[in-house]
Formats: structure tokens, C-alpha cells, sequence
């Protein structure tokens, strides 16, 4: 396990990262490799250098891991680092609140597109909570 301030990489995470880095040119944060898709948190500004044309920069990713990727883009601002990993679904509010001593996010999301926020199994909310946790010191994320 290495760690990079405060988000712990492991050794697999790491040759994820120099992969992705060498495979689009774009700076990697974090890497979680989740058994079924690995997720990587890339620099403010480089989610389009990570994309690619026309997606060639992430498809040759997944060719070479062998796994679907997903990306987020990093952001000090939690309100729209919250977006970034809603994402696709539409993220209309954010709210940090502190209650008995846990730090929780609100992400408000409009009815129609709560089950996609959720996802199946819980998946994207699972996501949206250890990010946040990783990268924003956040406790728990909750959909309404």
C-alpha cells in the first residue's frame, strides 16, 4: 500500500496509474480497482486529455486493463467534485452538514433521475462515497 497524502494507492493502483498516464497523457490523482471496473480520479482540466478524440485515450485504456474505466475529475470544490461524480446523472444541489460529528453531503438530483444516481446494486452512490471520503474528508453522501 502506497500512500499519496491521504488517498492510500495500492500496488496495482499505482501500475493502473502509470498505465493511464502513459496511454493519454493526462495526470491521475487516484485509482481504485473495484474487481469489475476501475475508477480514476484525474487533475483539474485533463478529463478531456484522459477521454481522447473521439474516446480513443479511455478505449485503449480499457483494452489494455481488460476492464470497464471510469473517470472523474478532481476539483477542491466540493459542490462540483459531488457533480463530477454524480455524473451522468444531474446533480441540481449540494449541501455539507455536520451531524453528530459525521460530515455528510446532500446531493440533490431531480425524481426522475435518482435510480440512476443510486445505480444498480448502489454502485454509483457507493462511488460518490468513497470519493468524497478519499479526496474530501466527507463521512457519508446521501441522495434525496
Amino acid at each position: 500500500m502506497i500512500s499519496v497524502g491521504e488517498i492510500r494507492l495500492t500496488t496495482e493502483g499505482v501500475r493502473y496509474i502509470a498505465l493511464f498516464e502513459s496511454l493519454t497523457g493526462a495526470t491521475a490523482r487516484d485509482c481504485i480497482d473495484e474487481g469489475d471496473r476501475v475508477l480514476y480520479v484525474v487533475r483539474t482540466g485533463d478529463m478531456g486529455l484522459a477521454i481522447g478524440r473521439n474516446g480513443e485515450h479511455i478505449n485503449r485504456v480499457k483494452k489494455s486493463i481488460g476492464k470497464p474505466v471510469e473517470i472523474v475529475e478532481y476539483t477542491d470544490n466540493l459542490e462540483t467534485f459531488m457533480k463530477n461524480a454524480a455524473q451522468p446523472a444531474k446533480v441540481v444541489g449540494v449541501e455539507r452538514m455536520v451531524r453528530g460529528g459525521r460530515r455528510v453531503v446532500y446531493v440533490d438530483v431531480p425524481p426522475n433521475e435518482k435510480g440512476l444516481a443510486i445505480g444498480r446494486d448502489g454502485r454509483n452512490i457507493e462511488k460518490m462515497r468513497m470519493l468524497a471520503q478519499r479526496h474530501h474528508d466527507i463521512d457519508d453522501v446521501i441522495i434525496r
